[in-house]
């Protein structure tokens, strides 16, 4: 692992960190401004939760604890708008990166995160948490640009293994983030009565995670060096991949590769649209399949969600890291989707037995959350990679400077777009996933779904492509 890249894991391991910790905090965030607003009636998260009744109510009339479906359907809601808000400003990021530098933006984009901490702290109403989730998708760059970084330092060989630390650092953060948040979620705040104001009741996590992201914003201003139209340090095997370009004689065929990559982010972009819309559809109503046919409680979701996390970090750093260079991008996604479409089948069979056959229902229940750690593991690093891949110009090899850009390939625009395609398919999964759920059930809901991911595995042939051997 190269500093750069060191640098970058360090800091997306912070951050993820942060970003984890009040994930599952929003149920009882909730619960606690109901407490506080219910009656006023005209308030935000009043009418907000009249709203979220009368949509919840077209599709599911629950015989018993209405108010805490809403509530946790809410929490998704607040999921959806951060995701549609990153839809929104991720291919802006990307494009003032290509024009500003990595580094710059990355730190101007941590300033709004540590901002969005600080009104968390602080916020006593619904409107005010409200505005730090805003505030915090508005401004939330790290992910992208941290994929961006990778791209800059790293060899078109060696770029779908510098990209798996983005994933890895993924499945550590979401082991133990939400653990942590749980466990610092019941502790007061010390510093409340001698400030003498009233803080948010989870203002512990708030200030860690403020901590958090200001040792990460220092981290990176002091470490973090410009990446953009700097030339990535070669292996010894990365000449036989590197194309040298005659201007005279291919110029023809230059313009003809610009186009076929374009016209292949396009397909990669709506990949991870779809892909990301059924799978979080799947993440989202998960811990509703425990909760409905099981009555879990949190600790055992908490387990449940942590142990995909485990697998998928344990696959991503000993399986995804040594084999996708001979498989390719595009195969090992394909694997993931497939994977994916069996974990929902076993989902679908799921409910016929827990009441009959609760051993064999909760052994289902496990072989499905170990398919759905190996997509997490795979899909969406797998597809950003060969995303990233298509977005390298070259550099001259007479001069050593990077070739022109097209524009439809400039680095972090072209990242930033396909971050934004799988944002809007998490802002959108859920809410369907949902509707189908209280409208049709699990089997209905996770069987269509695995039909879905079946048909976009086939649909996946045009990239599933294996790469060519170098002599």
């Amino acid at each position: 692992m190269g500093k750069v890249e060191r640098i970058v894991f360090l800091s997306l391991i912070l951050d993820l960190f942060a970003f984890t910790i009040p994930l599952p905090l929003f149920p009882r965030i909730i619960e606690w401004y109901t407490v506080r607003e219910i009656s006023d009636t005209n308030g935000l998260l009043s009418r907000t939760l009249r709203f979220v009744s009368a949509v919840r109510g077209v599709f599911y009339k629950p015989l018993q604890n209405s108010q805490r479906w809403d509530v946790v359907f809410l929490g998704g809601l607040m999921g959806s708008a951060f995701s549609t808000l990153q839809f929104l400003v991720s291919p802006h990021i990307g494009s003032l990166s290509d024009k500003y530098g990595r580094r710059n933006v990355l730190l101007i984009s941590m300033l709004g995160n540590i901002l969005s901490a600080l009104v968390w702290i602080q916020s006593t109403t619904f409107a005010s948490y409200m505005l730090s989730r805003v505030i915090g998708g508005l401004s939330e760059g790290n992910v992208q640009l941290a994929t961006a970084i990778l791209s800059d330092v790293s060899t078109p060989r060696n770029r779908s293994k510098a990209l798996a630390h983005v994933g890895i650092a993924f499945a550590i953060c979401f082991c133990i983030g939400p653990p942590i948040g749980a466990y610092f979620a019941s502790r007061p705040v010390p510093l409340s009565g001698a400030l003498q104001m009233e803080l948010n009741v989870y203002a512990v996590p708030a200030l860690l995670t403020l901590v958090l992201l200001v040792a990460e914003t220092l981290f990176l201003a002091v470490a973090l060096p410009e990446t953009r139209n700097t030339r990535p340090d070669k292996h010894d095997d990365d000449d036989a991949l590197e194309v040298h370009v005659n201007e005279k004689s291919k110029a023809a065929s230059a313009i003809r590769s610009v186009k076929e990559r374009a016209e292949l982010l396009r397909v990669l972009r709506k990949l991870h649209l779809l892909f990301l819309g059924i799978f979080s559809g799947v993440e989202f109503t998960l811990t509703f399949l425990t909760f409905d046919l099981f009555d879990w409680n949190n600790t055992q979701n908490g387990a449940l969600i942590g142990s995909i996390g485990i697998i998928s970090a344990l696959l991503q750093g000993g399986y995804v890291r040594r084999a996708i260079s001979k498989v390719g991008e595009g195969k090992m996604a394909q694997r993931g989707v497939s994977s994916c479409a069996l974990g929902l089948v076993l989902l679908a069979a799921l409910p016929r037995f827990v009441s009959t056959q609760p051993k064999i229902a909760v052994g289902l229940l496990r072989a499905a959350a170990v398919c759905l750690a190996f997509t997490s593991a795979t899909v969406v690093s797998s597809l950003t990679a060969h995303a990233s891949l298509q977005c390298d110009e070259g550099f001259d090899k007479d001069t050593g400077k990077p070739a022109a850009e097209h524009p439809e390939l400039a680095k972090g625009k072209a990242l930033g777009e396909f971050r934004s395609s799988g944002q809007l398919g998490r802002a959108i999964g859920p809410l369907l996933a949902c509707a189908s759920y209280w409208t049709f059930g699990p089997s209905i809901t996770y069987a269509v779904s695995a039909i879905a991911m079946l048909t976009l595995s086939a649909s996946m042939k045009t990239v599933a492509v294996l790469p060519e051997k170098s002599s």
